[in-house]
């Protein structure tokens, strides 16, 4: 066993009654770096559930990628663009894309007996992916569309359902303002709750074919095209092969195609989870500090009670290098015990908040009823890995105290 390391050992775990002042400075240190990584692990957990959370619903009610008209205007009421099937089987065919399905959108109002409100009914067709809606519901069951007749059955959100006191097998008037003023009768099949309030408050989902009727479109035109891709992290190269996929090409109408990323729809909600990583910077830069120099300052007491032991090393011919390793050594040992700790607590909170969420959330606030986490095995790597790097090399330079130590006076040193 090598000099230093054997020297080590016997300083932490043979420490006499007189080393009053070590012990509880080895204990506020041993805690700093607990406290320190139990925060970081919960932080970088929770922003990074956060933001997969707040992505997930975004992209769930507007795809990844959207197709509409380029003369499009900033209403509900859209420009249609006419889908033939040579585009769509481009589109699916595209190595990114997941999911390819139309939409159409109409704004109307919603009355029944007692009130009513706006809304905006959303049309979608038969291949419509209702993953997200079926993790969303809250009562009643999905509505189900084909291409051979038209469905009055829709899916309203719960805030739309209190509003107006309705309820799943509940049917109500909804009012077209045209040229020529359009009623059509629907039955409630399902409650959804998705927490986002610009959402919930206005979409009603209903059956394409009830928009294409209502603004005279034939059976090929529509709002637009969702796509979904494989992994979010290729939307721009998604993005690219779509806009080669449609450029300089024409509907047979003559519109030209406009392309836009989910970021580019909403880019105030990416924006925002785009600040919460500068949030996650200044945590772990904070922790860090704190616990660093806890463990500094920890270092420094072991040194000053050890300042006998030191002058006899040196008597005996250790060199400073050797001796610096020593108590480096030694605060090793406090780190790594730390970081266990750190470790147990913080991924055990994360756990349990995960199984049972019981830490709640304004979801009208933060678009979600509680804290959400995700524990990424990569991330928990790089913060241990980070941690027992940067907490070692901040103690490089307090060791270096040792070789202004001058043995004749470090043994009579009391």
């Amino acid at each position: 066993m090598k000099f230093s390391f054997f020297i080590a050992k016997h300083f932490h775990y043979n420490q006499d009654k007189t080393q009053l002042v070590s012990k509880p400075a080895v204990r506020i240190a041993t805690t700093g770096i607990a406290v320190g990584l139990t925060v970081i692990i919960i932080a970088v957990s929770v922003i990074i559930g956060f933001k997969k959370e707040i992505q997930n619903k975004v992209i769930g009610l507007g795809s990844h990628i959207q197709i509409s008209n380029y003369d499009r205007n900033s209403s509900f009421e859209t420009v249609p663009i006419t889908i033939n099937d040579s585009l769509l089987k481009n589109l699916r065919d595209l190595p990114n894309i997941k999911q390819v399905q139309t939409f159409g959108t109409k704004p109307g109002i919603l009355k029944t007996n007692s009130d009513f409100t706006g809304v905006i009914i959303k049309g979608v067709g038969e291949k419509y992916d209702w993953d997200f809606f079926n993790k969303s519901l809250v009562h009643g069951t999905l509505p189900t569309y084909n291409d051979s007749s038209i469905s009055n059955e829709v899916l309203i959100s719960k805030t739309i359902a209190n509003l107006l006191q309705l309820k799943v097998g509940d049917s109500f008037f909804t009012y077209f303002m045209q040229e020529n003023i359009r009623v059509r009768k629907f039955v409630i099949c399902g409650i959804y709750q998705t927490n986002i309030s610009e959402y919930d408050k206005n979409f009603i989902i209903a059956d394409i074919k009830q928009i294409q009727r209502l603004n005279q479109w034939d059976k090929n035109q529509v709002s637009g095209l969702e796509m979904q891709v494989h992994n979010y992290k290729k939307l721009d190269d998604a993005y690219n092969e779509v806009f080669m996929t449609t450029a300089n090409r024409f509907d047979d109408n003559g519109s030209t195609y406009y392309i836009q990323t989910i970021r580019d729809i909403n880019p105030q909600i990416f924006g925002w989870l785009d600040l919460l990583d500068i949030n996650t910077w200044v945590i772990l830069v904070l922790m860090l500090s704190v616990a660093g120099f806890n463990i500094i300052s920890g270092l420094l007491i072991l040194i000053l009670e050890r300042t006998n032991s030191i002058g006899i090393l040196k008597a005996l011919g250790a060199n400073n290098w050797s001796i610096r390793k020593v108590f480096l050594f030694q605060a090793s040992f406090l780190i790594g015990k730390g970081m266990l700790w750190g470790n147990i607590v913080g991924v055990s909170i994360c756990l349990i908040q995960y199984f049972t969420h019981f830490i709640p959330l304004d979801a009208e606030a933060y678009y979600i009823s509680y804290v959400p986490v995700s524990l990424n095995i990569f991330y928990w790597l790089l913060i241990n890995v980070g941690t027992a790097i940067i907490s070692f090399t901040m103690l490089i330079a307090p060791s270096y105290i040792i070789t202004r130590i001058s043995p004749a006076k470090a043994i009579r040193f009391e």
